[in-house]
């Protein structure tokens, strides 16, 4: 069970990053180890990504993972440390009654909020087929964010509506018109993506979308603009998507192929981590301790 009031103070740092005029930031993770990195790093939330999350899994990003497997990482990573998350939560999983029930789940996990897109079920990666992605009828969507609100018990709960409008080919005027259904709706902040390489698209929004609502911006396909002309422009909050688990496959690769090919470990002790230190990240140290306060102390006996 959770424990009291986890939720809530957990759900009111989410909000507080989402609504404090400075720009925050979001960082990936997608188990409970990468979520402790995040938070030794100095991260003061997590982006618990879909896309990493289903990676870890060996399947595609395609909602191939159920939404209780993807609780179950959530559950994991919420254990292991004390800053928010906010769930990627795609589409929903299903339809509005879907989206009630994860939000309560996730409630009783002790995480901060979820983000829902406006694609259907099952999704694609936003940067797998380009604009081909159907989306979600606004409206449809618009009922699934309202259930969504309606489903917390927690006030601070955070609900942000992603849009995939400019993904999809659709326009700004469409991604406008989407978010200020969303808005209606009841979300607490939008999510704008897009795919281009610059940030033009998403500024261009901002611009126009002014302070209606806190925005949330993906810089991965836009990676060289600056980080201060999101906080000139007034941005919310980064989220830097998916680089815990890009660099983790990177390195898993090299020490996997370098033990084949090597059939040895002398080359790749000194590049990996040492056992010592996966051992303090578990908390070992912490379970020496109750051992020694909860399990009755016998004297070994003499051979």
């Amino acid at each position: 069970m959770t424990a009291p009031g986890r939720t809530t103070s957990r759900a009111a740092a989410l909000r507080h990053l989402l609504d404090r005029p400075e720009l925050s930031f979001l960082m990936e993770a997608h188990n409970g180890l990468s979520a402790k990195l995040v938070e030794r790093a100095g991260f003061e939330g997590i982006w618990a990504s879909g896309l990493s999350i289903a990676a870890a899994l060996g399947v595609r990003d395609s909602n191939e993972a159920s939404w209780t497997q993807v609780l179950e990482v959530a559950e994991f990573m919420s254990d292991a440390t004390r800053i928010p998350i906010l769930l990627d939560g795609d589409t929903g999983y299903g339809n509005f009654n879907s989206v009630r029930r994860l939000v309560r789940k996730l409630e009783q996990r002790g995480v901060a909020g979820v983000c829902v897109e406006d694609k259907l079920f099952p999704k694609m990666n936003s940067f797998v087929r380009g604009g081909a992605q159907p989306l979600a009828d606004a409206e449809e969507f618009a009922g699934k964010i309202g259930a969504a609100k309606s489903a917390q018990h927690d006030p601070d709960f955070v609900v942000v509506a992603r849009t995939e409008a400019l993904i999809a080919g659709q326009g700004l005027a469409e991604a406008l018109r989407r978010a200020e259904l969303y808005r209606c709706a009841g979300a607490d902040a939008i999510l704008v993506h897009s795919a281009r390489s610059d940030a033009d698209e998403v500024r261009a929004f901002k611009a126009e979308w002014g302070d209606r609502l806190p925005v949330v911006i993906v810089p991965t396909k836009y990676y060289r603009t600056p980080t201060e002309v999101f906080a000139e422009d007034g941005f919310s909050t980064v989220v830097w998507a998916n680089h815990l688990m890009r660099s983790a496959l990177r390195a898993m690769q090299i020490t996997a192929s370098t033990i084949f090919a090597e059939q040895h470990l002398r080359n790749v002790e000194d590049a990996v981590a040492p056992l010592a230190e996966v051992f303090e990240i578990q908390g070992e140290d912490e379970l020496a301790e109750a051992e020694q306060r909860w399990l009755p102390q016998r004297n070994t006996p003499r051979r």
